[in-house]
């Protein structure tokens, strides 16, 4: 890849004028009426499109260079990479698996210097480019394998950081670690060795237990959610940490972040309380969900579950510091097409539905409706069988 296009003003101001139009629409209008490469700069205006929520300051810096779309899929949001990095400092860090170097960049604000490290070398030399303007001076740039370099240096690193790939040869989702490259599991002994403390990112859909399996090690997981969608798994090591138990965090990183915390063990130990609706029903957020805590859930907040496989509680007081979403009863609802229309003539209500009879597109296709508005239909199974509530969002 020839960057030196990319600096030319003319090509940065097109990019810059066209930011908010079709992509598609300029490749046709402005073909064989530019002097500089037109589908780059369109490629530019496409990517800065699509990464606009998930990487807003980057894509308001006009000097900075995006990769293609597989690469920015991959790429951590600017939320959960300074996430990442409000808990690592120290003098060197290595970023194992550099890819476009959003989590490199915020990582290396806590260290006196950085290595980051990429097989591709397109996507190694505008990262080159991307990092040298961000931190002047900061990085040493080694294209090639992370851990073939690891295994070579002399160096010790206050952290290692790696976020194995999740697709394999054929394009496939991978959910073992061991399955991803590079393979950390394989590595393991070699990362600690080298380390005071290692930072592993996951796809939300790995298995924790099997990944506490394959590095049975870890001591702390982190499972991260931005607005209630889970986005990544953290696994952390530190050589130095006195705890012989596991800890397990959910956070979610919304307008105001709430964690979670709980251990395998307490979880295990807890016997959930059941119960039939009162005045509250509380969807835990997906973070505190995949996290698996169920049980310790309701115990730590006084709730009660609705049936073992609902994973909705309920209570007649509720706290402010509940981590999910919580609704305000109205009524039970019968499932029916005359009843539903005569509830919500404009067919607009937001319908969720957990352990029910059937999925949330399958009854909004059922009886005709629409999400949108402020009511909610929750469709679920108590201990007396299926039932669906009309709800408001407190």
């Amino acid at each position: 890849m020839e960057l030196s296009q990319y600096h030319r003003a003319d090509f940065k101001q097109f990019v810059q004028d066209h930011l908010n139009e079709d992509p598609a629409l300029l490749l046709f209008k402005y073909q064989g009426k530019t002097d500089f490469d037109l589908k780059a700069a369109v490629q530019q205006i496409s990517a800065r499109q699509k990464a606009k929520k998930k990487l807003s300051s980057w894509t308001s810096n006009p000097d900075l260079i995006f990769p293609a779309s597989v690469s920015l899929e991959q790429s951590s949001s600017e939320e959960t990479a300074k996430f990442k990095a409000k808990s690592q400092s120290g003098k060197l860090m290595i970023d194992l698996t550099g890819g476009f170097g959003v989590d490199s960049f915020y990582l290396s604000k806590g260290f006196e210097k950085a290595i980051y490290c990429e097989q591709q070398e397109e996507l190694a030399k505008i990262a080159i480019h991307n990092l040298e303007t961000l931190a002047p001076g900061k990085f040493q740039i080694e294209i090639g394998d992370g851990l073939d370099y690891l295994a070579k240096s002399e160096k010790h690193f206050d952290l290692i950081y790696a976020d194995p790939a999740r697709r394999g040869d054929s394009n496939q989702k991978l959910y073992k670690l061991e399955d991803c490259q590079p393979n950390v599991v394989a590595a393991w002994e070699l990362m600690k060795s080298k380390a005071n403390s290692i930072l592993l990112k996951l796809s939300p859909m790995l298995d924790i237990a099997q990944a506490l399996e394959e590095l049975p090690e870890i001591r702390k997981v982190q499972v991260i959610s931005v607005k209630n969608e889970v986005k990544e798994l953290l696994l952390l090591w530190n050589k130095k940490a006195k705890q012989d138990f596991l800890e397990i965090e959910a956070i979610d990183l919304g307008k105001e972040t709430s964690a979670f915390s709980f251990s395998p063990g307490e979880e295990g130990s807890t016997q959930a309380s059941f119960g039939e609706v009162e005045k509250y029903l509380i969807e835990p957020f997906g973070a505190v969900l995949k996290a698996g805590a169920f049980k310790i859930f309701g115990n730590r907040f006084g709730l009660k579950k609705l049936d073992a496989n609902s994973h909705l509680y309920t209570t007649n007081e509720v706290s402010p510091d509940i981590p999910g979403r919580i609704f305000e009863i109205f009524e039970e609802i019968n499932p029916k097409k005359n009843e539903l229309k005569k509830q919500f003539p404009s067919g607009k209500v937001n319908v969720i539905t957990r352990n029910y009879a059937s999925g949330s597109d399958a009854f909004k296709k059922k009886f005709g409706l629409k999400d949108g508005g402020d009511d909610f239909l929750i469709g679920t199974k108590t201990a007396s069988g299926f039932k669906v509530f009309w709800c408001k969002l407190i």
